[in-house]
């Protein structure tokens, strides 16, 4: 039998931890490829006519589909990526 007398002593703090910086290839599936927008009509009838960006002429846009959303970083929705793309032919 063990009597001891006194405290535990205090754990280290423990910061919050950041998601690793994710440098590896995450697969994707290629849904849909369209043209860039010409026109100024947005959807459901909202303009664009403030905003100075416009789509690049020879541009496409192109809908992925990512199957393991767990593989992308947590804050995506709202922080500005540089995405670098590899296609591959099935």
């Amino acid at each position: 039998m063990e009597i001891i007398i006194g405290s535990m002593p205090p754990l280290p703090a423990q910061g919050k931890k950041l998601p690793e910086k994710s440098t590896g290839a995450i697969e994707a599936q290629l849904l849909h490829v369209r043209p860039p927008r010409k026109g100024i009509a947005g959807p459901s009838g909202m303009e664009r006519r403030n905003k100075e960006s416009s789509d690049p002429i020879r541009g496409r846009v192109l809908t992925i589909m990512v199957p393991d959303a767990s593989q992308l970083p947590a804050d995506i929705d709202v922080t500005r990526y540089d995405v670098s793309i590899r296609l591959i032919r099935k």
